[in-house]
This record gives C-alpha cells, sequence and structure tokens, in this order.
C-alpha cells in the first residue's frame, strides 16, 4: 500500500480506508496543528467512528511528526490487536483494557478526550440496558472526572445521539439543537436516549462547575467499513446481504425515512466541533442531503451490484423485528444542520458511493 508514497500498514487497512484517512487530513478547515504535542484519550476505540479518529492520530504521528499520545480504551482487546497490530509497540500508542463504567486511572497529562464508548446498537436495548445505561452516565462520569483532574486541558468531545430527540412532530422540521420530542420513560428501549440526555447534562453541568469545554455531537445514521455486521442495524443487516450475496428481505414495509452520513464526512464534523465548536453546545451532525427510506436504500443498495441478481422481497407479519432489535418508535427524523455548518462543515458523500466504498472495503477483507 502507499500514502503520498509513504508506506501506512494496518492489518485491517486497504486502499479505501488509506483514501478515507487521506480525505479527513485533507480538511483545511479543520486546526490539525492544536493536536500537535498532545494526548488524547478515546473510549471504545475500536468502534466504527472512533477507529477511524484513532488512525488518523496515527497518520499525523507516522507522517507528520505530530508527536500525539494516544490512549485508546477497549473493553475487547482481541479486537485492538487485530486491527492496531503494527503499532502496538509505538511509544506514543497506549491500549487501556477496561470497561468505561470503572473509575479511570492514567497517571499521565490528558489534554483532549473523545468518549465514544456506547452500546449503540439496538440489540443490547433489551438484552442489556444497565449495561447501556452504564456506558452513557457512567463512562461519562469516568471521562469527566478524569479531565477535570488534568492540570492543561483543552477539549472533551461527547458522543451523542440523534435519538435523544425522541419523537418530534413532523411540523417542527427540520429541528434545531432546542427542539425535543417525546420519550416514553417506562419502555426499556429508552434506556438508550435517556442515558444519552443523562451523558450530555453531565456535560453541561462539568463545563458551567469545573469550566471543562465539553462539546457534544448529536449523531444520527453512520456508517463505514469498519461497521460490525451483526450490529442489528437494518441498514447492516443490508450491507450484510449485499458481502454475502443473499437477498434483503424486509420485515416491514420499509417506509420509515433516515439520514446517512459516511464516515468521511462524519468525522471531519466532530473534528471541527472538538477543536472550533462552542464549548458546552450540541450539534447536530448528519447528511441532510441524503434521506432515504428503508425499502428505497435496499433497493439502492441491490443495484450497486446488478452481477449479484439479488433482490429486494418484503415480508411483513405480526412477528416482526421489534421485540428481537428494539425497533425505534421514530419513523422520520429531519435535524436542522445549520449550526455545524457554521463552523465549515458540508457533507461530501453520497449514500450510493458512501455504501459502494463500505461494501468494497468489506469484501476486500474478507
Amino acid at each position: 500500500m502507499t500514502w503520498y508514497k509513504k508506506s501506512f500498514q494496518l492489518s485491517k487497512m486497504n486502499k479505501i480506508v488509506e483514501q478515507d484517512i487521506q480525505t479527513i487530513i485533507a480538511d483545511k478547515a479543520i486546526p490539525w496543528e492544536k493536536f500537535r504535542n498532545t494526548s488524547v484519550l478515546i473510549t471504545g476505540a475500536t468502534g466504527m467512528l472512533p477507529i477511524y479518529i484513532l488512525l488518523t492520530f496515527i497518520y499525523l504521528n507516522e507522517f507528520e511528526n505530530y508527536n500525539i499520545t494516544l490512549y485508546a480504551l477497549v473493553r475487547n482487546s482481541k479486537r485492538a490487536e487485530e486491527l492496531l497490530a503494527p503499532y502496538l509497540q509505538k511509544e506514543y500508542m497506549h491500549i487501556v483494557v477496561q470497561d468505561v463504567a470503572e473509575p479511570i486511572h492514567i497517571n499521565a497529562p490528558i489534554h483532549y478526550i473523545i468518549h465514544a464508548a456506547s452500546q449503540a446498537s439496538p440489540k443490547y436495548y433489551s438484552i442489556d440496558p444497565v449495561g447501556t445505561i452504564n456506558a452513557n452516565v457512567l463512562g461519562t462520569i469516568n471521562t469527566l472526572n478524569l479531565a477535570k483532574n488534568q492540570d492543561d486541558f483543552r477539549g472533551y468531545l461527547y458522543f451523542s445521539s440523534g435519538e435523544v430527540y425522541g419523537v418530534v412532530p413532523p411540523e417542527y422540521f427540520p429541528f434545531n439543537e432546542e427542539m425535543y420530542g417525546y420519550v416514553d420513560l417506562l419502555n426499556v428501549r429508552s434506556c438508550y436516549c435517556e442515558s444519552k440526555r443523562m451523558g450530555e447534562q453531565l456535560c453541561v453541568a462539568y463545563g458551567h462547575q469545573y469550566q471543562i469545554p465539553t462539546h457534544m455531537v448529536r449523531i444520527f445514521h453512520s456508517y463505514g467499513p469498519f461497521m460490525r455486521l451483526d450490529d442489528r442495524r437494518v441498514f447492516a443487516d443490508f450491507v450484510s446481504n449485499i458481502v454475502n450475496n443473499e437477498d434483503i428481505v424486509l420485515k416491514s414495509s420499509g417506509s420509515s425515512e433516515r439520514m446517512f452520513c459516511y464516515v468521511t464526512d462524519a468525522i471531519r464534523a466532530y473534528m471541527m466541533v472538538l477543536l472550533n465548536g462552542e464549548p458546552v453546545t450540541a450539534y447536530n451532525v448528519a447528511n441532510c442531503h441524503e434521506l432515504y427510506s428503508i425499502k428505497k436504500l435496499a433497493e439502492t443498495l441491490v443495484s450497486l451490484y446488478p452481477k449479484k441478481g439479488l433482490k429486494v422481497q418484503i415480508l411483513q407479519d405480526k412477528k416482526d423485528i421489534e421485540t428481537t432489535q428494539m425497533k425505534s418508535p421514530v419513523e422520520l427524523l429531519v435535524p436542522d444542520c445549520s449550526r455545524i455548518q457554521a463552523l465549515g462543515w458540508k457533507p461530501n458523500v453520497s449514500v450510493k458511493e458512501g455504501f459502494k466504498r463500505t461494501i468494497d472495503s468489506i469484501i476486500t477483507n474478507k
């Protein structure tokens, strides 16, 4: 592999991921120099989104001599070893294996924290709602306490979710960061959105009481090459179907609509918020140009690979996926992204291009 005529080897990296990292680094609206000679903690570091942030910092170290000390907090050490094997012995790389819900002890200065550890997949909401809450609440407390005890702390980024809005009436679309809808507090599925809300309030409280520069990104549907095919979210199921040469079978009408943001657009937005955003402020991050119904998304993905001869089937019955996947009650969310756009961000990758890159990357690594 080549990268600006230099080798950039990772066990799970391919040309598509290399190009993605290059795209992220090339964004001149991001003041990358702020990271030079700093220490960064990333929780949930092997997740689909944070692994891209980690790879970006590795690139800055390897080829731009940024001297960033990296602390990657993970629960699954085997996945970290698989993804990061060539860099585990680097002096700047430190793997911290623990649950983020447990107190974090790092006896070294930390300048930035990116708290991305979370059970975002709906499959966890019914089987482990307590664990879902713990990562979002206790994990946020633990990382904020770590930030509070630093002498030269510069920025905290909290991965929140578009789910914090609940069910917003369509007459309020597109809704900005100050508008909220209904959440059923007695539905176990609400463990995710309510704990994400509490995580945001913790960021506000610590920012107010301890002057920690906290920032929050409300993440809508994002995807990319490192997504887990067993995620159980519907778009991950579709990718899995295409990769495994299976027809896509819809167990609903597929009328629900979502906005889909490719990983390079998402990471650029997060870095802008962390480095240029207003403290103690939340930002919607969604690709407002790419609104697809679930049915249209399925048909689009099938059409990307005509030689596979796959098709979309609709098999609705009373026993649908709600029980096992804790289906969202929200049929449509249309956020206003003007706040993040004011920082100089705009999404560039269409659904067709982004999912083609995602699927091709996964097939390459099979």
